[in-house]
């Protein structure tokens, strides 16, 4: 094994020798290259293309309309029509009138919301559309569809009104203390700029009033073929595309006086400005702070490469690791901190610094936060800690390039869609994996220190605070917030000081256990191997990713099986763990042993189990390992992390039913369970906190994970038998065993019987909130699973048509439920509306008749075959994906699901029919256990 290890090693150092040599001469002016494998083209018509033929996932093609333009270039008159225009184009066009083309999508697999979508910001549209390709025929009609956007939305006037409900019901979904906030914070920020006056979302009263010509407008004027990009992903051949996309765009033509497609700018900061901004509703704090923004340029060379995906995020990083570093100490002075450089603006940049401030307050934490960019400014950073950020670097880009075949299609378009607007260079991932190799060990510290200098030239800062309006400090004003500027200028500051860390993450290796048994499973091409110690390992390998491990685990048991007094020390043992380190790492000191490393693991208790959760690159498999051994055997105890972190979250929840949906949520929560102090939280407080016993806590943890006897073990991923039995006798056999078997433990908890009504009232904004739980017990099986999932599917297609599409009464919502088998057989549906209160009770009627309708006499058959489909789409991509076969093992081997009924899933779905769907609504929809709670505004 050792022999094997060091011959991969030498020849990886061969390799890497070559690629250094090969680029040891980088013409730094050199302009960075576009991919060979991209396909990119330009129609006379202006209108540009991007092709690439992609075979991950298989037969299926991701199709992308981008239009450069977005709610910044809206008149006056059109505040919200660039985004309202996106909405029309699934409101009726050329080839397809309204619900024609969602009917048709939905009939070939692809689900609206979820597969089908779009979105509109401040200067771009970009419409998503993922065609399974099953039927070829499907292909040609999604290049149609893109078509109609392109160039053919019907724009019908009684189709606009009747869409100006459901923008408007998109609108009030973002009503709330943080909009409210937002819309006082963010004119301020970007004052002087048109950016501060084009929200995407627009406003509410012009929306309703806007007379149709004014979106027409918009539309004649900014959707046109040179301020277009069709973008092609996928399962297909590049020359037939090519010939394809020419027919169907080539005939888009430009205005014959095209407005100027202008940007808009921000002018740098000449001051330090602030703004302090509460409201009542606001659940938590943040601090943000903005360097003056500036201009920049596209990376077009090599050295722009290296100045800006290098440098600039190596610095970012670092800066990150730092913040993190304070935010997990014993005395943090916020719950979370970062910073990055980034703007809402295109062609535009600045650096932004944000926290979320803990017990000691907004002041503290933006104190802490420009202390430490002081810090950095004068002394910079240390070379360990630019050696580590190399090291997390090149680690990232090898394992991309490791699985450079097996990249999904959506990964590739979204790197194309930003090429096309912001010119983000496309190299590929082999040009790229040389660029970062070549050139990161020639990176120095001083010029990344250098960046900070940056910073010094665009000292005028924006400080923002926004949060709840009472609270345990006194809030600083404006004066306040631009003095602490100052302060930590004069601040007397020492260099950062780096400590020494173990070296290894384990003492000593342990003792290996034998390997009892192996046998393997034809029909799912799975081993299964049984070690000394009562563990169990199944081990499927795949060749869906080159490089990727997935390591899951799992002992019956778990938080159930103890009572009222644990109940919180047994909710948050996991959380508790994890913020206090494993062996010889605190959290901080782990992070930086883990640098350069593709490596994590870590033991979670819940309801019904004790879980096991990781995942690694191959030649950090071992080190994955380590970490869930250590997590087995090596919790660390460390008292103040653990009240540094119970503190910050105390201080972070303590406003949290100030929100009204949340405090509607945890109302409904204790009605339905009758205020059984053994039920699930909705929302924790303060005092959950404050009755957790470390000790007890730490206790509980040890009970679930010092046997592992009866654990069972699975991986899945690139993984060959023979190499990893040698890791897994050692860190899977030689866990401690006591030979107890896991069981599952019901507390007896669940939804009270019978009907209940329940009215709740908070808020300012108008806005309501249905939400209807259906439960009981029931006869468990998969079959009765599947229908119900099928059934919920279903509804939801009903939801989008009446609910939605013909009454306009919401944006989103939908109902979903399950099956379970375990602690007890039962059911629970939930129906979630979010809407206007003056829509509730035609709402819940309409709700109501189309669940009466599915009972009474199942679904329709077109929706039932919409279903189907969309399903075995799903599951000929699920099916070669590592994480999905990791959850179908968990499935059979922790809750004894059949194999053969995911084997034969296909047969299976084709042959549910209408009556057992039907049958299933009256099942789990049958109004005996129902509660219907509806959220109003204060009245």
């Amino acid at each position: 094994m050792k022999k094997l290890r060091m011959i991969s090693r030498i020849f990886l150092l061969i390799c890497l020798t070559a690629v250094f040599t090969a680029n040891a001469q980088l013409n730094l002016s050199e302009k960075i290259p576009v991919d060979s494998k991209v396909k990119i083209g330009k129609l006379s018509n202006g209108l540009t293309y991007y092709i690439r033929q992609n075979a991950k996932p298989e037969k299926k093609v991701e199709l992308r309309l981008v239009v450069n333009a977005g709610s910044i270039l809206e008149d006056n008159d059109q505040l919200g029509l660039a985004h309202f225009t996106e909405h029309m184009a699934f409101n009726g066009t050329k080839n397809f009138k309204k619900n024609e083309l969602v009917n048709f999508l939905q009939s070939i697999g692809v689900d609206f919301g979820a597969d089908l979508n779009a979105y509109t910001g401040f200067d771009e549209t970009v419409y998503i559309l993922p065609i399974p390709l099953s039927d070829p025929n499907n292909f040609t009609k999604g290049l149609q569809i893109l078509q109609d956007w392109a160039g053919g939305v019907s724009f019908e006037g009684k189709q606009i009104d009747d869409e100006r409900g459901i923008i408007l019901e998109e609108s009030r979904l973002g009503k709330g203390a943080e909009d409210r906030m937002f819309r006082k914070i963010y004119p301020k920020q970007y004052a002087g700029s048109k950016y501060a006056q084009r929200l995407p979302i627009g406003k509410d009263s012009l929306l309703k009033t806007f007379k149709h010509s004014a979106i027409k407008r918009f539309y004649a004027d900014w959707y046109r073929p040179n301020l277009m990009a069709v973008m092609v992903v996928g399962d297909i051949d590049v020359s037939a595309t090519e010939k394809l996309i020419q027919q169907y765009f080539g005939g888009l033509k430009n205005p014959a006086n095209p407005r100027p497609r202008t940007f808009a700018t921000v002018p740098a900061r000449t001051q330090h400005d602030g703004i302090v901004v509460t409201d009542k509703e606001a659940t938590n704090f943040t601090v943000e702070l903005n360097y003056s923004t500036v201009k920049t340029q596209p990376e077009l060379t090599i050295g722009d490469y290296r100045k800006s995906s290098i440098v600039k995020s190596l610095f970012t990083s670092m800066l990150n690791q730092r913040m993190n570093e304070l935010a997990q100490s014993s005395n943090p002075p916020f719950s979370f901190a970062g910073g990055n450089f980034g703007s809402y603006a295109r062609g535009h940049e600045a650096f932004n610094g944000f926290a979320v401030p803990g017990p000691k307050g907004p002041d503290t934490a933006l104190l802490a936060m420009l202390t430490e960019i002081e810090r950095i400014k004068k002394f910079g950073f240390t070379q360990s800690e630019l050696e580590r950020a190399k090291k997390q670097q090149l680690a990232s880009i090898e394992r991309s390039y490791n699985n450079r075949d097996k990249t999904e299609s959506s990964v590739l378009v979204e790197e194309y869609i930003r090429n096309f607007l912001q010119q983000e260079p496309i190299p590929g991932i082999e040009t790229e994996f040389n660029y970062k190799n070549s050139l990161m060990p020639g990176v120095q510290l001083a010029e990344v220190n250098a960046l900070a200098n940056e910073l010094k030239k665009n000292e005028k800062l924006f400080v923002s605070v926004q949060g709840p309006e009472k609270s345990n400090f006194t809030l600083p004003n404006k004066d306040k917030l631009i003095a602490s500027i100052q302060t930590a200028a004069n601040s007397p500051l020492k260099a950062y000081e780096e400590k020494a860390i173990a070296s290894s993450l384990l003492e000593k290796t342990p003792a290996a256990g034998q390997l009892v048994s192996e046998k393997k499973n034809d029909a799912l091409d799975i081993t299964e191997l049984i070690y000394s110690n009562g563990t169990r390992v199944i081990i499927k390998n795949t060749n869906f990713k080159q490089d990727e491990i997935i390591l899951t685990g799992f002992k019956k048991g778990g938080i159930n099986g103890y009572g009222i007094n644990d109940k919180q020390s047994a909710a948050y043992a996991t959380a508790a763990i994890q913020q206090m380190g494993i062996g010889a790492f605190s959290p901080v000191d782990l992070r930086k042993f883990l640098s350069g490393k593709i490596a994590n693991a870590s033991v979670g208790l819940n309801a019904l189990s004790t879980r096991v959760s990781g995942n690694s690159s191959i030649k950090d498999m071992e080190t994955m390992f380590q970490l869930m051994y250590l997590n087995f055997t090596q919790i660390r105890k460390d008292e103040s992390l653990f009240n540094s972190w119970k503190e910050k979250t105390k201080s972070q929840i303590q406003f949290l039913m100030s929100d009204p949906t949340t405090a509607f949520i945890d109302t409904v929560y204790k009605v339905m369970y009758g205020d059984n102090p053994l039920a699930p939280s909705a929302v924790p407080t303060a005092a959950d906190f404050d009755q957790i016993n470390l000790n007890r806590a730490m206790e509980i943890f040890k009970e679930q994970t010092n046997d592992a006897s009866d654990y069972t073990f699975i991986m899945v991923g690139n993984v060959d038998v023979n190499t990893v039995k040698p890791l897994l006798a050692t860190y899977i056999g030689g866990l401690p065993s006591k030979g107890t078997k896991g069981a599952f433990k019901d507390n007896g908890v669940r939804i009270l019987p019978g009907q209940k009504d329940l009215k709740f009232y908070k808020g300012k904004e108008p806005k309501s909130f249905i939400f209807n739980v259906y439960s009981g017990n029931i006869a468990y099986s998969e079959s009765l699973a599947l229908h119900t999932e099928m059934l919920s599917e279903i509804l939801n297609i009903k939801i989008i048509e009446e609910l939605r599409e013909k009454i306009g009464g919401i944006y989103g919502g939908g109902i979903n439920g399950s099956v379970s088998k375990y602690p007890y057989e039962g059911y629970t549906m939930a129906l979630q509306l979010p809407c206007g209160p003056e829509n509730v009770d035609k709402l819940t009627t309409a709700a109501n008749a189309e669940i009466e309708k599915i009972k009474q006499q199942g679904p329709e058959q077109k929706d039932l075959d919409k279903v189907k489909k969309s399903l075995l789409e799903k599951y000929a991509v699920n099916s070669k994906d590592n994480r999905y076969w990791s959850n179908v093992l968990q499935g059979i081997y922790f809750s004894e699901n059949d194999p053969e009924r995911v084997l034969n899933y296909t047969k299976i779905v084709n042959e549910v029919s209408i009556e057992d769907i039907r049958k299933a609504a009256g099942l789990v929809l049958n109004n005996s256990n129902i509660i219907h709670a509806v959220l109003y505004p204060e009245k």
